[in-house]
This record gives structure tokens, C-alpha cells and sequence, in this order.
């Protein structure tokens, strides 16, 4: 288990929404703070179980799934558990109960401020 606390890659704004915590790397180095933030997520994404199942939801229907449509990654059922708590942990994923079925849908404003942070056009 990390002794790394997951921290948030959007932070609030003023308006409606949320901005991203930290400029392009190609604009400026990445402070102590920003770096835990996205470790956590590219840590998340570091595992192949785990980047299959981002991959699965994400080009799901309505970017959301059924967990029971997507467990079939060629390992149990608890560990696609955990593999989905991982990325949820790590702000990637978002899920909500629904009867017994749990549903996963990919959070687009962590994921387009994780690129934004990759983008070196800047």
C-alpha cells in the first residue's frame, strides 16, 4: 500500500467549474505538491489490469459501464475490484451504485487535466 495520499488534479475556481492544479511541464517544473497529484494517477494507470479497464470504460457507450461488462480483463473478479478501486482512489474513475450492479464512468475533467499537464505545445 502507498504512503502517498491521493490528492485532487483539479482544484476550484471562482466560477463554475474546476481549473488544473499545475501549468504544461514544457511551461514550467512540476512543484513537490503537483508531482504526488499525478504519480498517483500515472501510478493508477502504471498497471496493464488497471489501464485495460480505464480503456474499457472509457470507450464503453456513454463513456459509463456496468461492472458486470467489463470483468472479463483475465483475472478474478476481486482483483478487477480492487484494480477499479485504484483507479477510483486515484481520481480517474468516478462509479455509482445502481441495485447490485456497480456502475463506472471516466471523470473527463481529471483526464483532459492530466493531458493538459502532458501537452508540450506550450
Amino acid at each position: 500500500m502507498s504512503n502517498l495520499k491521493v490528492l485532487p488534479i483539479l482544484e476550484a475556481d471562482a466560477g463554475d467549474g474546476a481549473v488544473p492544479c499545475c501549468a504544461p511541464l514544457s511551461r514550467e517544473p512540476l512543484g513537490v505538491e503537483d508531482s504526488e497529484r499525478i504519480a498517483v494517477m500515472f501510478k493508477a494507470l502504471g498497471d496493464p489490469v488497471r489501464l485495460r479497464l480505464f480503456s474499457l470504460i472509457a470507450s464503453h457507450e456513454g463513456g459509463e459501464a456496468c461492472v458486470c461488462d467489463i470483468q472479463d480483463v483475465g483475472v478474478s473478479q476481486p482483483t478487477v475490484s480492487h484494480h477499479l478501486k485504484k483507479l477510483r482512489d486515484a481520481g480517474l474513475v468516478t462509479s455509482e451504485r445502481r441495485g447490485t450492479w456497480v456502475y463506472y464512468k471516466v471523470a473527463p475533467p481529471v483526464v483532459a487535466a492530466l493531458a493538459g499537464v502532458l501537452d508540450l505545445s506550450s
